[in-house]
């Protein structure tokens, strides 16, 4: 990379890529600034489009720069929403996010424009890592903590190799600090939480819109006995514990029965039904390469996480006739079927790839 490069920054409004901004700006480069826009229109919907947008235009005046607005909802809708509400529907538990990074924010965003740069720059806590023979690889980032490679772990080498993460280096408090040094217009904006297409608007309204209401039986998985009743299997996933409504807790979510529209709970925080030892991983999906591409792995250590959590988790990848499969000597709690796992090398500085979770057995 040098200063020539035409360089686009995927900004938010937030601190994160404001702070990206400021790191090129600063290492000599005049990046374009991009705000995609794939919020939900509507009266029902809360999205801070309109403030993302006004910090985003301050931030380019500060340095000078021009900011484009490129609207992807219909993208987003067609190939994100509609997945989401797939699976949902399917009784798993979909991770939009996940998809809206290798289907827009680097997928529809790269076939209208950033193909007409050498990088595009995000505010994503990650790293690129070279190998000798020149690949690039997904790497976590300085704060593990913060570390977004889950989200990351769908895309193709073709947009890793033309992405930068200018802050996956340094520490949260230390962007932050950055921003207030700075004077960013978002120095002082907090974090943004939840899922990127709905804004303000609650999950359970969300679901509530496209799939309705359907009444059914929460039953305690020990005793068979009806315990209370749920408005429809798709509001629950595995390991939920709040938003129950039973009295007598922790309850756990730990089945649903889908066709009969039945939620499986468990109680107690030691109950060992709201964990697992083992699940597979369908559709795997390596990044830059199978490091295993010789022979089926037996057994190696590696390291996971099953979501986006601010730890990994040690394991064993093997695979046989039907894919990929992790061990874990420690229980995992709650793993639901339709997340993704993201496989890590065994000291967790690589991400490899991920595959989304299926039916997991124990050993």
């Amino acid at each position: 990379m040098n200063s020539n490069d035409k360089v686009a920054v995927l900004i938010s409004g937030g601190v994160d890529s404001a702070v990206v901004v400021h790191r090129l700006c600063e290492q000599g480069f005049k990046p374009d600034l991009h705000y995609i826009k794939i919020g939900m229109e509507g009266e029902d919907s809360s999205c801070s489009a309109e403030e993302d947008i006004e910090l985003s235009q301050a931030t380019a005046r500060k340095y000078g720069l021009s900011l484009h607005v490129t609207d992807l909802q219909k993208e987003y809708w067609d190939k994100v929403v509609g997945y989401a509400i797939e699976r949902v529907k399917r009784g798993l538990t979909p991770n939009p996010d996940v998809m809206c990074n290798r289907l827009i924010k680097f997928g529809a965003f790269h076939e209208r424009i950033g193909k007409e740069y050498d990088y595009v720059a995000t505010g994503h806590y990650a790293t690129r890592v070279e190998d000798s023979m020149g690949r690039i690889w997904l790497g976590t980032a300085a704060d593990p903590v913060k570390d977004q490679t889950d989200f990351l772990a769908q895309l193709n080498y073709d947009q890793l190799r033309h992405t930068l993460f200018p802050i996956g280096q340094l520490m949260k408090e230390e962007v932050r600090q950055i921003a207030l040094d700075a004077k960013l217009p978002s120095a002082r904006r907090k974090d943004s939480q939840g899922i990127c297409f709905l804004g303000k608007i609650d999950y359970n309204d969300f679901l509530r819109k496209f799939m309705g209401e359907q009444e059914g039986r929460i039953i305690d998985i020990e005793t068979g006995h009806t315990i209370g009743t749920h408005k429809g299997f798709w509001f629950h996933t595995i390991g939920q514990r709040k938003g129950l409504g039973l009295s007598g807790g922790p309850w756990f979510v730990v089945k649903k029965n889908i066709k009969k529209n039945i939620v499986f709970v468990a109680h107690g925080w030691d109950t060992q039904l709201q964990y697992g030892h083992d699940f597979r991983l369908a559709d795997m999906h390596f990044i830059t390469a199978n490091p295993w591409e010789n022979e089926a792995p037996k057994e190696i250590p590696i390291q996971f996480k099953i979501r986006h959590v601010d730890h990994f988790l040690p394991g064993l990848i093997s695979q046989d006739e039907q894919g990929y499969h992790i061990h874990s000597d420690a229980p995992i709690q709650g793993i639901a079927p339709g997340q993704f796992g993201c496989i890590y090398d065994a000291e967790a500085k690589i991400c490899y790839g991920s595959g989304e979770i299926s039916i997991f057995r124990d050993r």
